[in-house]
């Protein structure tokens, strides 16, 4: 698995909502995209991390 994987996800979700800042979801979304993209290392890094103990496994056997 790798971070931009997730990272584009995450965006797909955001987008997929009206920009609302009143809206908490879409707040969640976008700050929450914000962050991980400005710390894209350290997510990497902590993917990498969760990939080693098979957190991903279920998704990767859909591919």
């Amino acid at each position: 698995m790798k971070a931009e994987t997730i990272l584009a996800e995450l965006n797909r979700l955001r987008k997929d909502l009206k920009e609302d800042p009143s809206d908490i979801e879409w707040l969640t979304l976008y700050h929450a995209f914000c962050f991980i993209s400005y710390k894209m290392g350290e997510f990497q890094k902590y993917v990498e991390e969760q990939d080693g103990k098979g957190a991903f496994d279920s998704f990767e056997a859909q591919e």
